[in-house]
């Protein structure tokens, strides 16, 4: 009995930090985002914008594995976001996608991988991950 109650906790206990680590983590990247579409959202053709999107995608943990598979470059993400801005100039609730498609994996691996498709195209599939 006292050593299912040791081993239990050798489990949980690890799984509870990864947890925590993974939820602060989240919260921080969204806070970045929020405060990024508060400041640019009216303000679209700063170039600081794509500056800041890029250097943050270079030091997070996740979003730079896709960057070095990809060698993306700002002007890569430069073209990617005036596409998405031709389509999708619009904000739902916390959401702008021309700078949210840059800080999910998913939609950043797509993004980069399908640079070269038109507008359109790349505009629908980002808004499909989104459910907008």
């Amino acid at each position: 009995m006292f050593t299912i109650k040791i081993i239990s906790y050798i489990i949980i206990v690890p799984l509870i930090i990864v947890f925590l680590r993974e939820a602060i983590y989240q919260v921080l990247k969204l806070n970045y985002e929020r405060k990024l579409i508060d400041r640019y959202e009216h303000d679209v053709e700063n170039p600081e914008l794509i500056d800041k999107m890029f250097e943050y995608c270079l030091n997070d943990r996740k979003l730079k594995k896709i960057m070095s598979k990809h060698e993306a470059t700002e002007e890569d993400f430069d073209l990617i976001y005036h596409k998405l801005l031709i389509r999708c100039n619009f904000r739902k609730i916390n959401r702008f996608v021309p700078i949210n498609a840059f800080f999910s994996v998913k939609t950043l691996d797509y993004c980069l991988a399908n640079k070269e498709k038109d507008e359109l195209t790349l505009a629908k599939t980002v808004l499909n991950f989104f459910h907008i």
